[in-house]
């Protein structure tokens, strides 16, 4: 297989200035609930951190909620991600959705959730979610698959019949946006992109050449 000779038109969606909405991330839910109708996996979002050295490192994590605020997604805060977070709280996440031929870039500074709202969200996964926060040293060397699987017996019969609580080091992040780009393939590689930046009140967006 030759990756040179794959092509693809993009023709299914246009992206005009009449389809922005004042407030991007009015937009973007909008995009994100179209593209959930389609597929479960649409809240999946590659998410760009940036350690002390400069070096970046992306991973794909799911958005759990969107308002006004910015973005949110939890994961445990001693993570490869938590830490290049924890010396750069700038980011960046990509949303991709081929069936939609569409995508968002959105930048910004991260922080971490209130516990009470991480408590709140840890509480409403399945117990074997939370068990499984509990077992993983998420991002750490592990030996072999022994190692995790004698952890969560471990920590399953710590909990067991008990509720299980939130880990110390596991919670949630916001991701405060001040750049967004909306994408949409068009023919010939001639894309439909809008950018969006803040203003002292609301956005303001313009057209980049694709």
């Amino acid at each position: 297989m030759s990756y040179e000779a794959v092509r693809k038109d993009y023709v299914r969606h246009t992206l005009e200035k009449s389809d922005c909405k004042a407030d991007p991330i009015e937009m973007l839910d909008d995009w994100l609930k179209l593209a959930l109708e389609e597929s479960l996996d649409a809240n999946a979002m590659t998410l760009t951190t940036v350690n002390a050295a400069g070096r970046p490192s992306s991973r794909v994590v799911l958005i759990r909620n969107l308002d006004e605020r910015g973005l949110v997604f939890y994961t445990n805060y001693t993570s490869k991600k938590g830490a290049d977070l924890e010396v750069n709280p700038q980011a960046a996440v990509n949303f991709f959705w081929p069936w939609l031929e569409r995508q968002v870039r959105v930048e910004g500074l991260v922080e971490k959730l209130s516990a009470e709202e991480s408590d709140a969200y840890f509480a409403s996964r399945p117990r074997a979610s939370q068990l499984g926060a509990w077992a993983s040293d998420q991002s750490d060397t592990m030996t072999t698959r022994d190692q995790l699987e004698r952890a969560l017996e471990a920590v399953e019969k710590r909990f067991e019949g008990k509720e299980v609580p939130r880990p110390p080091h596991w919670g949630g992040y916001l991701l405060k946006p001040d750049h967004f780009e909306f994408w949409q393939g068009r023919a010939s590689r001639l894309h439909d992109r809008i950018v969006y930046t803040p203003l002292k009140n609301g956005w303001e967006f313009r057209r980049l050449f694709p």
